[in-house]
């Protein structure tokens, strides 16, 4: 894990949405993405919060596992490793400094070191890149969507570069929920069909069709996505 600061979504009716700062690491200088981070949290803290519709709510509240404890069949990580289950609900999100790199074929797709990584209880982290760090001349907008109770609407994206197409390969939150509001300038990859890798290392796609989370080798689960795992 890199040292940094991470930024959660505290709960509550007046401020669900809402982020604040978290003492993950070194509480040192911030890096560009953690500023960026911060002053985010910062306008989100500032303004009004309204009140979330019941729904909303049912759907965040439902969840049996928040981080607060492993089950009995969590894989108790060693030296070196980390357990997704350690991961909080409501998620966080953290700058992350290691560089992400992104390949389809001989395209290169993305490289950044001011990635977001969003780290939910059970589910291995979604990585976020910068537009400005993604070749978006390789992307396209695609069908469909979907919504996040905790991060709102998403917008999907397919590659295309003139002869091929991979569909829906990537996701966006261009009109995020308050508290993640560092989302809207990024978009997220599915590892499946690209090759991912986070400070160097290959990463292996979570479990099932709809998430896409990337499991990097310090990773310990198991990992939400294997069939009976819907109410992880």
């Amino acid at each position: 894990m890199c040292k940094n600061h991470g930024y959660c979504p505290t709960r509550g009716i007046s401020a669900v949405d809402s982020l604040q700062i978290c003492r993950l690491g070194d509480p040192t200088a911030l890096t560009e993405t953690e500023a960026g981070l911060a002053t985010n949290v910062r306008i989100a803290q500032d303004r009004p919060m309204s009140e979330v519709p019941e729904w909303l709510k049912a759907a965040r509240e439902h969840w049996r596992w928040r981080g607060q404890g492993r089950p009995q069949f969590a894989v108790a990580p060693g030296p070196g490793q980390v357990s997704v289950w350690d991961f909080p609900r409501p998620p966080c999100l953290s700058a992350e400094s290691r560089e992400i790199v992104v390949r389809w074929g001989d395209h290169e797709v993305a490289r950044t070191c001011r990635a977001v990584k969003i780290l939910e209880t059970a589910h291995p982290p979604s990585f976020y890149v910068p537009w400005k760090d993604v070749n978006t001349e390789l992307l396209r907008p695609a069908s469909g969507s979907s919504f996040c109770e905790w991060k709102g609407p998403a917008q999907y994206w397919s590659l295309f570069d003139g002869t091929s197409t991979l569909d829906r390969v990537a996701w966006s939150y261009p009109r995020p929920l308050e508290g993640a509001e560092p989302l809207a300038e990024c978009v997220a990859f599915y590892p499946l069909e690209l090759d991912c890798r986070v400070g160097g290392a290959v990463v292996t796609p979570q479990p099932g069709q709809f998430y896409g989370g990337w499991v990097t080798p310090e990773l310990v689960g198991p990992f939400k996505g294997d069939p009976g795992s819907e109410s992880w």
